[in-house]
């Protein structure tokens, strides 16, 4: 996994004043959990733009008073008006200690039902996994080419190597749903075994969302 690396300077002070005033000076008060002892740090916000701006992960090194730190971010806060960075949280990490990041989705392939005149709903870009740093995934892998209409991927039908999800097993990552093209037209465009599970599911009654589905749309 790529890997960013984060100038920090330790802060003697963590109350709310001396925030504000890292915050004015547009620096961005952290603190690093996992250690012997969290660490308060502060670094400039333009330094996080490479982590927090970018649909890929990372893992982080933090350097501060020459002590390098392996760490990954963990929660993050921002102003609800100018979405400025207000405070960062991180995990040191240790070679033999599981840690839990989210890692995007990457979807390949072009699914049966798509090509039928399905659409392909995803219901996460991201998922949370659990492994030790060196088993951690730059992203998740999705083929969706064997989908077709009514079909939905599963985080149980996922393949992990060195790694597991912290998502239930019936969480759904992908599905293809039907559309108005495949109710009207579509079905010229599909072979016998698509048309019989358009017909199947358009008689069916429409698949309540999850939340995570919902939030996808």
């Amino acid at each position: 996994m790529k890997s960013i690396t984060i100038q920090g300077t330790k802060r003697e002070s963590v109350g709310k004043k001396s925030t504000k005033a890292l915050r004015d000076a547009e620096l961005v008060p952290c603190v690093v959990y996992g250690g012997e002892a969290p660490l308060n740090f502060s670094a400039e916000e333009k330094a996080f733009k490479g982590l927090v701006y970018t649909p890929e992960a990372h893992t982080v090194s933090i350097e501060v008073d020459g002590k390098i730190i392996p760490a990954v971010l963990q929660d993050i806060q921002f102003h609800p008006i100018t979405d400025r960075i207000l405070h960062i949280d991180f995990y040191q990490l240790s070679d033999d200690k599981p840690v839990v990041m989210e890692v995007p989705v990457r979807i390949t392939g072009r699914s049966k039902g798509v090509v039928a005149g399905g659409v392909l709903r995803q219901s996460f870009r991201k998922l949370k996994v659990k492994a030790i740093p060196a088993n951690l995934p730059d992203e998740i892998v999705v083929d969706v080419t064997p989908l077709r209409i009514g079909n939905k991927l599963y985080i149980g039908g996922i393949k992990t190597e060195g790694y597991s999800f912290m998502h239930p097993d019936n969480a759904v990552v992908v599905a293809v749903k039907m559309s108005r093209n495949a109710m009207k037209g579509g079905a010229a465009a599909m072979d016998d075994e698509d048309e019989e599970e358009a017909e199947e599911v358009a008689t069916q009654s429409p698949d309540v969302p999850t939340t995570e589905e919902k939030s996808a749309e």
